[in-house]
């Protein structure tokens, strides 16, 4: 039996208008691969993650959801480094929309994308 998951957030969903176009930015952006699923009438594409480490999450396809810029915001890990990762965003149709931004006390990098379905995404890494 796995242990409780500790983690803060367990699982995630970005809300897309178009799943083919969002996946694509993703793997552009992050470059990695995200996997196609369909639970029921929901369409996915699962971001890689390991279940018994805890934090998973995916792009959603669901008419009652709708991308937005408001609310809450999700921050993915943008890798070894900020800048890196960044600078694959000149590959997609997403742009940053608050430039990378060091934390204080060693915590690392941050930015704000619009990805291509208009959510505001945070990233984060330790490396500028």
């Amino acid at each position: 039996m796995n242990p409780p998951n500790t983690h803060a957030i367990n699982w995630f969903e970005i809300p897309t208008v178009d799943l083919d176009r969002a996946i694509t930015f993703y793997e552009t952006l992050l470059a990695t691969t995200i996997t196609r699923e369909q639970c029921s009438d929901i369409h996915m594409g699962i971001f890689p993650y390991q279940p018994e480490q805890g934090v998973g999450g995916a792009l959603i396809a669901m008419p009652e959801i709708e991308p937005s810029t408001q609310g809450a915001i999700l921050y993915l890990n943008a890798g070894h480094s900020l800048s890196t990762t960044l600078a694959r965003l000149d590959e997609t149709i997403g742009r940053i929309v608050w430039p990378a931004t060091e934390l204080p006390d060693n915590m690392g990098f941050f930015a704000h994308i619009l990805d291509s379905e208009g959510n505001r995404i945070g990233l984060h890494a330790m490396n500028a």
